[in-house]
């Protein structure tokens, strides 16, 4: 899901890998730096892909609940399409928490690659930057599938 969107504090992008043990496979996301000079030259060289996941939707889940996000989002979607009412962009943002389990992996990473730039991993956790027209994109698509719905 956070294919070309995970770096680490040298720059270095992550990439996905996984590993097996017995019956279990482990994901996780693997510092280029570590792929190409060894693991003691970045102090994050692999990370569990699910739990940066799992960060990354709760802070985006958060960040959709901001009334500040959602009358930027109202006011940006509304340049492309003036139908769009505030109550459709708060929606479209609200909707996502509760049908995310739902999405297939391909919607989920379609989703935060639309309103994801990148995501930084420090010592101090997780740094999103996200894409502001990436908002009213989501906003005028779920508003869309909702029409689609409803007809």
């Amino acid at each position: 899901m956070l294919k070309g969107l995970l770096f680490g504090p040298d720059g270095a992008a992550f990439s996905p890998t996984h590993t097996r043990k017995g019956d279990r496979l482990y994901r996780n996301c693997v510092s280029q730096t570590v792929l190409k000079h060894g693991s003691g030259l970045c102090p994050f060289g692999r990370v569990p892909a699910g739990e940066i996941e799992a960060d990354v939707i709760d802070q985006l889940c958060a960040v959709f609940r901001q009334p500040e996000i959602v009358a930027g989002t109202w006011k940006s979607a509304r340049a492309q399409a003036e139908d769009i009412t505030e109550a459709d962009a708060r929606e479209a943002l609200q909707r996502l928490d509760p049908m995310w389990d739902d999405l297939s992996p391909a919607e989920q990473a379609r989703i935060v690659a639309q309103l994801v730039e990148c995501v930084d991993v420090g010592k101090g956790g997780l740094n999103i930057q996200l894409r502001v027209d990436g908002f009213d994109g989501h906003a005028r698509d779920m508003r869309s599938s909702k029409i689609k719905a409803e007809a």
